[in-house]
Order: C-alpha cells, then sequence, then structure tokens
C-alpha cells in the first residue's frame, strides 16, 4: 500500500475511533481499497490547476488521493463526526498537502457557489451516496458554473442510466438531464469487496465533461419539465404525455410537430436536443410557455 492512503485496517481503525458505523440511511459505503481510489484519481485525469470538490467524502480515503492530484480540494461532508474529524485525518496521512484540504459541513443537495467560492471547484470527483447520486450531480452541474468535468462513482445501475442514449431501455430523465449540462461516458466498473460494509451490488464509474445547454436560450426549467412528462408515462405517445404539460393533446401535437418530433413518438426516442426544441416550440398562452 502506498503510504499516505487507508487501507481496510485503517478503515475499520478510524472508524473505532470515531465512534463511527456505516448508515444505510446516509448511504455510507466505504472505500477501503488504495487501489480503487488510485484508478479513481487517474481517470478523473485531474490537472494542477484544478480545484476538486469531493461529496461525502467518509472517512477520507479518496480524499488523500486527490490532494496531491489538484490545487485545493474542497470535501462536502453532512455528517458532523466525519467533517470534524477529515482534517484531522489528513493532517495525519497527508503530509504537506493536509493545507490543500478544506472540509463543508455541509448537505450537497443544498450547497451554493457563494459557499464554494474560494477557490471555485473545477472537477467533481467522488463516491456518492447510491440514495442521493443523480440529485447530487444534477445540482451541483446547476449551482457551480465553474464545475467543467468530474467522475463519480454510484451504483452501477445508475451510472448506466446516466450515460445511456436515446432508444436504450435504460434512457430516462436521468440521462436527458445530465445530457442537457454535459457529455458524460461510462468509465469502468468497480467491484463490492472494496468497499466496507459490502454493498449487494457492483458499481460503476462515470465520467463527464460540461458542455453548452443546446438550447441555451431555452431556460433548463422549461425544458426539464417537458422531460419530466414525457417520462412520466413513458408507454405514451408524446402527444399524450405532453397532453398536461401544454394544455391538451392536439396542443402538445402542434408543439411536436413545430419541433419536427413525431408526436407518435415515445419519450425514450428523443435526444436532449429535440427536448429543447419542443420546449422552444410551446404553444403561446399556455403554462409551458412561460
Amino acid at each position: 500500500m502506498t503510504p499516505g492512503l487507508l487501507g481496510p485496517a485503517e478503515i475499520r481503525d478510524l472508524a473505532a475511533r470515531l465512534g463511527v458505523s456505516p448508515t444505510k440511511k446516509l448511504g455510507q459505503n466505504f472505500v477501503h481499497d488504495p487501489n480503487t481510489v488510485r484508478r479513481i484519481v487517474a481517470a478523473a485525469a485531474l490537472t494542477a490547476d484544478d480545484v476538486a470538490l469531493e461529496v461525502g467524502p467518509g472517512l477520507g480515503s479518496l480524499t488523500l488521493a486527490l490532494l496531491p492530484a489538484a490545487a485545493h480540494t474542497h470535501a462536502v461532508e453532512i455528517d458532523p463526526t466525519l467533517a470534524a474529524a477529515l482534517p484531522q485525518t489528513a493532517a495525519r496521512h497527508a503530509g504537506p498537502y493536509a493545507d490543500r484540504l478544506t472540509v463543508h459541513r455541509a448537505d450537497a443537495l443544498r450547497v451554493t457557489a457563494a459557499e464554494l467560492a474560494d477557490p471555485a471547484p473545477t472537477a467533481l470527483v467522488a463516491n456518492l451516496p447510491y440514495n442521493v447520486a443523480v440529485p447530487v450531480v444534477l445540482h451541483l452541474l446547476a449551482a457551480l458554473p465553474s464545475l467543467r468535468h468530474g467522475l463519480v462513482m454510484v451504483q452501477k445501475e445508475v451510472a448506466d442510466r446516466l450515460v445511456a442514449g436515446p432508444g436504450s431501455k435504460v434512457y430516462g430523465i436521468p440521462s436527458v438531464k445530465l445530457a442537457w449540462h454535459a457529455h458524460a461516458r461510462a468509465a469502468g466498473r468497480v467491484p463490492p469487496n472494496v468497499f466496507w460494509p459490502v454493498p449487494n451490488v457492483d458499481s460503476g464509474l462515470v465520467a463527464f465533461t460540461r458542455r453548452e445547454p443546446p438550447r441555451p436560450e431555452v431556460p433548463r426549467e422549461r425544458v426539464f419539465a417537458v422531460v419530466d412528462a414525457a417520462f412520466a408515462q413513458r408507454r405514451k405517445t408524446l402527444r399524450a404525455a405532453l397532453a398536461g404539460w401544454a394544455g391538451g393533446p392536439d396542443r402538445a401535437a402542434v408543439a411536436l410537430v413545430a419541433a419536427g418530433v413525431d408526436p407518435g413518438a415515445r419519450g425514450e426516442s428523443l435526444t436532449v436536443e429535440q427536448f429543447a426544441a419542443v420546449a422552444a416550440s410551446a404553444p403561446t398562452g399556455t403554462p409551458a410557455a412561460q
């Protein structure tokens, strides 16, 4: 094991000293394999100028690998005991890199750009809690315009959804909303035995790179309203599924035709660019056009 990184014995000893037991409520599964955290940091392709943002650092396994790789690391931790202990862990194991760490005792679903402004994060690198992975990624991309790229570890099923394309059985709301913000790709599988406690599912790595939204003149909220409506009843045609959004099936059909989309198609066949075009074509005088 490379000096400075935490192995299984160190993880359990640290947890025992802190009186910490992983909880399902917070989706806690601590990585205890140094090779896995090295792999994550390598796949994140950080530069010396990057400012890393880690969500849910837990006992600090990934944090310690990030500190030498980035100019600075923000760690956002909701658990007060873990948040308080992380600077001490960095001081004990990271040597001269410990001063590159800022710990925020906060909820990642509510954190703002102002809280993380000095310096602003450019790369999200995190082992995300399974139960909030998708909303955390989408919130951070929306709230932190400085984020340029990232690599997250999530449940394999969630990873598959995030990177799915139109026509896939698992293509849905997470796929389209992430595509609005970024280009995403699968970056590998992670086995359960590198975690404590051992989850009953594999994990997957998802890499993403920020991109300009396909129709920046259309508010994100309007596009996402179309996406939500289309997949709320994914077996229905878009003409029917978007009836509530547009103010009736006929109005929905008008918006779809104006956007160059077949009203008889289903949401799972549309690209994010097509969803944006539909949102831009909302009939005037309806809530969808506001």
